[in-house]
């Protein structure tokens, strides 16, 4: 049986672009981002342990981001990441567990160094009806200064999935959810199709993001970092 192939993504040190897996393992000696390192090592202060995080949607894996995350930070600033750059639709709950659904809650309020060490997983779950499973694992931790005085830094992310148009196959833009949940189609369309797309019953079509949860509740983007 042929292997799904695995989405790929940029490194923002260098701009290489790599598979998820491939990221992991260049991030520990991207030279760019080993001189950026210890360049803010040399300008003294005490320094901070700094967790690699791994996340990505729990359902294919196509959508993921690599950060770098403060241990002093705590999975309230997690979850504002995850909201901001994915999730934040209507001001759904949220939860942090080890073991999905049926896992204990982790309190917001822990800090990432009390609760992650390489090879630990947790699940987020934003919104407890149309829900959007995230899994974060860390994968390393070092001792040094961090990148940014905010308590993450995106080391890297998922080029968005490629999609085309239903009618045309051009390029698509735009979803239609009507063709998606009534007429058991796609619903990609491209810019010209879309603004005389004649299915309105779910709203005029939506802007297609770089995010899992695109097409889900009331989520239209903008799928952006918050910093």
């Amino acid at each position: 049986m042929a292997r799904t192939p695995q989405s790929r993504g940029i490194c923002v040190f260098c701009n290489r672009e790599l598979s998820k897996s491939g990221l992991t393992r260049h991030l520990k000696t991207c030279p760019e981002r080993l001189k950026l390192n210890a360049e803010e090592d040399q300008l003294g202060g005490t320094p901070e342990t700094l967790f690699h995080l791994q996340v990505q949607d729990a359902w294919g894996g196509y959508f993921w981001l690599h950060l770098e995350m403060k241990g002093s930070a705590t999975l309230k600033d997690l979850d504002y990441y995850l909201r901001a750059i994915w999730l934040e639709c209507c001001g759904h709950m949220s939860r942090f567990s080890i073991g999905g659904w049926a896992g204990d809650e982790i309190p917001m309020s822990r800090k990432i160094s009390q609760v992650f060490q390489p090879g630990v997983e947790l699940t987020h779950i934003y919104d407890f009806g149309t829900s959007s499973e995230t899994l974060v694992k860390a994968v390393a931790v070092r001792k040094g200064q961090a990148l940014t005085d905010d308590p993450i830094y995106l080391m890297g992310r998922n080029i968005a999935p490629p999609a085309t148009c239903m009618e045309c196959e051009e390029p698509a833009t735009w979803l239609c959810l009507e063709c998606v949940y009534e007429h058991d189609e796609n619903g990609y369309l491209c810019e010209a199709h879309a603004e005389d797309h004649p299915h309105d019953a779910y709203g005029e079509p939506m802007p297609l993001v770089n995010s899992p949860r695109c097409g889900m509740c009331g989520y239209y983007g903008p799928a952006e970092p918050p910093y």
